[in-house]
């Protein structure tokens, strides 16, 4: 780091000196800079500061993936969901960081991450799974190219991964005719043991098409006469208590107007709890009241009543599937599904339920059969 005396002189007296330093910036190119300063001193201390900025741009240059890693969690966990953060932790900590955690940022390439995605592939979990894993290793690498740390994210050029002979599960739901059977016999039941939880779960999920999540969050205050305000969520997927927190996205916090059927049965729910519940208030959980209903409990009682019923099987989110079936069929259209399901864009509802919707070519058949 050379400091050279030139010819020039201020009016004071003081000689120009330039410092000129060799370095390679956080992309690895290696890069010169001049700078100038009046009098020796002032060269000398210019010098130290640029040898420390130096020193920073190496650190940079040798931060490992582990770093970043850790670097992206502290500054992220404020702006992420807790149940987000946990499946960054576990996707880094048992498939990203026994590979790649002390690769330097710089030395990432196509040919390395490739080597570690054949890793990825030859273990035996689910393609979903693989897909979770690289998620998170792009999100985290597309925040090292915001504090420009690489210029691009080499994982992008690697692509997800793909198995041709995966296929997506089936959306399946129930016709309010399944429907009706369904909850009559959750019903009957409920009515033997006294306790409705479980039928009034199963009613808000059809009749409403809130995610899980937001249903183990509603209280009896979010209820007023036939609106009902999704405004929290909770998650039983994080060891130790449940985690509340705001909803999947902001659209998701909205009102949804209740019909008659779902307002009769929460009456009845209501009274049932105040009956039995002697510091019963509206802070309490509509279904469990004390503490949401157990996932797993759910999905037990979900099998029962459809063999009791005589009805396919379907998954708890297939009810949510269900509600939106039920509306697109009567030709509800698709703003308002997208409004009651929480869905950030009508795009979203027109990619997920496109099948569902009548093409613009048979309505234009109709149109013309009715002349």
């Amino acid at each position: 780091m050379p400091i050279y005396k030139t010819k020039d002189k201020n009016k004071q007296g003081q000689s120009r000196y330039n410092v000129r330093i060799n370095y390679t910036d956080s992309f690895g190119a290696h890069k010169q800079l001049t700078r100038s300063a009046w009098g020796l001193s002032a060269a000398k201390e210019l010098e130290r500061q640029l040898s420390q900025q130096t020193d920073e741009k190496k650190i940079v240059l040798g931060i490992t993936v582990q770093q970043l890693y850790e670097e992206f969690l502290n500054s992220s966990q404020s702006e992420i969901r807790r149940s987000t953060v946990r499946g960054y932790v576990t996707n880094f900590t048992n498939h990203i960081l026994p590979v790649l955690g002390n690769q330097r940022l710089t030395s990432l390439n196509v040919r390395m991450l490739n080597s570690w995605k054949n890793y990825i592939n030859s273990k035996p979990i689910s393609l979903v799974t693989k897909k979770n894993i690289y998620g998170a290793l792009r999100v985290v690498l597309n925040y090292a190219v915001k504090l420009e740390y690489i210029p691009s994210n080499p994982l992008l050029k690697v692509g997800n991964f793909k198995d041709s002979l995966y296929q997506k599960p089936e959306m399946q739901f129930y016709t309010p005719d399944e429907f009706k059977a369904f909850i009559a016999t959750a019903l009957t039941a409920r009515q033997e043991s006294g306790y409705y939880d479980y039928y009034i779960f199963f009613m808000l999920r059809y009749y409403t098409g809130a995610r899980k999540g937001e249903l183990h969050a509603l209280r009896w205050n979010c209820i007023d006469g036939n609106k009902m305000y999704i405004k929290r969520s909770i998650s039983q997927k994080i060891k130790g208590d449940d985690v509340e927190t705001p909803p999947k996205n902001k659209s998701s916090v909205r009102t949804v107007q209740l019909p008659e059927p779902m307002l009769n049965a929460l009456k009845i729910q209501k009274e049932n709890q105040q009956q039995k519940i002697k510091d019963w208030n509206e802070n309490g959980f509509v279904c469990g009241y004390y503490r949401p209903l157990r996932d797993t409990a759910i999905e037990n009682e979900n099998k029962k009543y459809a063999a009791m019923s005589g009805v396919k099987k379907i998954r708890i989110h297939d009810f949510r599937h269900s509600h939106a079936s039920l509306l697109i069929n009567a030709g509800i259209n698709a703003l308002e599904v997208a409004h009651r399901l929480g869905h950030s864009t009508v795009d979203q509802t027109l990619k997920t339920y496109s099948h569902l919707f009548p093409t613009e070519a048979d309505k234009a058949l109709n149109v013309l059969n009715n002349i």
